[in-house]
């Protein structure tokens, strides 16, 4: 009867293991982590300047669609969303860092071999 308990504790542990939230990826650097949320200004604290960075107006799209808000309508309607990537070179053996901003704080942090 022991083993059959332990055994059920064990598959309700398993079940509710995929419902944990993963941890969003982050930026080792010499002056600290930057992370999501971090502003502009604190990740080039932390991280320096970056080695390219890219500014632009990311198209803007109905709310809970995939429809994009036509062009007449999106330029004096709604405002488009400012975004801006930096690209981070870590060095020899380690993947470049792409650092997403959407209006201002950091969105996202992936890593590649080339920029995305």
């Amino acid at each position: 009867m022991h083993a059959s308990t332990s055994a059920g504790a064990l598959l309700s542990a398993a079940l509710l293991l995929p419902c944990v939230p993963a941890k969003a990826e982050s930026l080792r650097c010499s002056n600290g982590t930057a992370d999501e949320g971090d502003s502009r200004l604190a990740v080039a604290y932390k991280c320096g300047q970056p080695l390219l960075s890219d500014a632009y107006c990311a198209q803007v799209f109905y709310a809970q669609t995939l429809q994009p808000v036509p062009d007449p309508y999106a330029t004096w309607l709604v405002p488009c969303q400012q975004m801006e990537d930096w690209l981070y070179d870590r060095g020899p053996g380690n993947l470049l860092a792409t650092v997403r901003f959407r209006f201002g704080r950091v969105q996202s942090i992936t890593y590649g071999r080339v920029p995305r």
